[in-house]
């Protein structure tokens, strides 16, 4: 992996993958390291995927200063990967808790951007997370799995302190729509790939400013593709949409029949959607 200097000293790592016009891919988790992104079902095809480790995953350094795992921090990162890769302007994709990194760096550095991918996006960085209802709706449509007992049982225990990766991939059958071998596998690469503390971070107090970010996604004069599927509590379509019009030229995409890893599923329908947003 490539590696270059952010703007408080910590080295930071990133992978590139295909050829042509470049997208700058930044991961979710929180805290977990790119790897999982793949090369988001063969995008590398049509794209140079330019794929960040955030700070403190995977082969990027640890900071110093924690306080720099802060979601509206790592915008900072961003930057300075762009100044390193000498791009005047790039089109920039966020997975998950991803999105809320591109959001953040679309406000602050609009002029930077040129495309932003908003894919199953986590949504509480402008106040539109799932509700209870969502959630309910949700599980009771899944109820019929043989896997729901223990994965629901593992949310139970997160509610109640249990912040381990071992409890995290309990949960992940919900996070899939097929839970075969495929999905079974990714889903187990997280035991190697997430940290508590960097997730903890990227939440702490004061990174998430929903108004002020709303404000700067309505004057985000650019094209955006808020992408969702319909079988992802984390991003529900109902709240995707509600994100798509907070900016003035967004178009949402609807998955049917996937989780909140659609290119685990699908990843040639993933891959065929982004690529014809970004050219087009």
């Amino acid at each position: 992996m490539a590696r270059f200097t952010s703007f408080d000293g910590t080295e930071l790592a990133y992978r590139e993958a295909g050829e042509g016009a470049p997208l700058l891919v930044l991961a979710g988790g929180p805290g977990r390291a790119s790897e999982y992104l793949e090369t988001l079902g063969g995008l590398d095809a049509a794209r140079r995927l330019i794929i960040l480790d955030n700070r403190g995953t995977g082969e990027s350094d640890e900071p110093e200063d924690p306080f720099t795992y802060r979601r509206d921090m790592l915008v900072r990162d961003v930057e300075m990967l762009r100044r390193h890769l000498g791009l005047a302007r790039v089109d920039v994709l966020g997975h998950s808790a991803g999105a809320g990194i591109a959001m953040g760096y679309a406000a602050d550095f609009p002029d930077r951007v040129g495309k932003l991918v908003l894919l199953t996006p986590a949504l509480r960085s402008v106040g539109l997370s799932p509700e209870q209802s969502d959630w309910d709706t949700f599980l009771a449509s899944r109820s019929d799995q043989p896997w729901f007992e223990s994965a629901t049982t593992a949310l139970e225990r997160n509610a109640a302190g249990d912040d381990s990766v071992e409890n995290r991939v309990a949960a992940s059958p919900l996070l899939y729509a097929r839970w075969d071998e495929r999905a079974q596998a990714h889903a187990n690469a997280e035991l190697g790939q997430w940290k508590f503390h960097v997730a903890l971070g990227y939440n702490a107090e004061g990174a998430f400013v929903p108004g002020v970010l709303r404000r700067a996604m309505a004057d985000f004069d650019h094209p955006v593709l808020v992408y969702a599927c319909t079988v992802d509590p984390i991003s529900p379509v109902r709240r995707c949409a509600e994100l798509a019009e907070l900016f003035p030229h967004a178009t949402l995409y609807v998955h049917e029949g996937v989780g909140h890893y659609p290119w685990v599923e699908e990843p040639d329908q993933v891959a065929k959607q982004i690529a014809t947003f970004l050219d087009s």
